[in-house]
């Protein structure tokens, strides 16, 4: 039986080398110099952390590493935006955590959309995976573009595609 897998699955090594060149960018910039801009990255807990002076500055580095993450080829809908933190003194941070794998929430919507539309097809939830079945190729097909159409929140990548 023909099926597929839907998953959030972004690459965290490009995610890294984002946060590497954004922390060179902040430390050669003229309107960084002298002040706490920062940037780190936690690969185990797939965090990034920035660092500031102020919300304007939290937002002037946030820009700077979306546009890094953008030339790397990460979608910043991986990106979940937290809030911002006030730390010693006038220092600010705020963490950014990468989306890997689909919520329950997400994954929920995923397979009420795909019963509502009345498909050929089923969807099942296997851990932060949904996979989908059905008895024709272009059935599956049909619910991928689907799923592109009305999940557009997050970047929904599509694999193990078996006959």
């Amino acid at each position: 039986m023909p099926s597929f897998d839907t998953k959030l699955d972004p690459n965290l090594e490009a995610v890294g080398n984002a946060v590497d060149t954004t922390s060179k960018e902040i430390g050669t910039r003229f309107d960084f110099k002298g002040t706490s801009a920062a940037v780190e990255y936690n690969k185990k807990d797939k965090q990034v952390t920035v660092f500031g002076d102020s919300d304007f500055q939290i937002d002037q580095v946030r820009d700077v590493l979306y546009s890094k993450l953008t030339k790397q080829k990460v979608d910043i809908r991986f990106m979940d935006i937290g809030k911002v933190e006030k730390i010693g003194g006038d220092k600010v941070k705020q963490v950014l955590t990468v989306k890997a794998g689909i919520e329950s929430d997400l994954a929920k919507k995923i397979v009420k959309l795909i019963k509502d539309s009345k498909m050929k097809v089923n969807a099942s939830i296997q851990g932060d995976v949904v996979r989908v079945q059905g008895t024709k190729r272009d059935d599956l097909q049909a619910a991928m573009a689907l799923m592109r159409k009305d999940i557009d929140d997050v970047p929904l990548s599509f694999d193990n595609f078996r006959d």
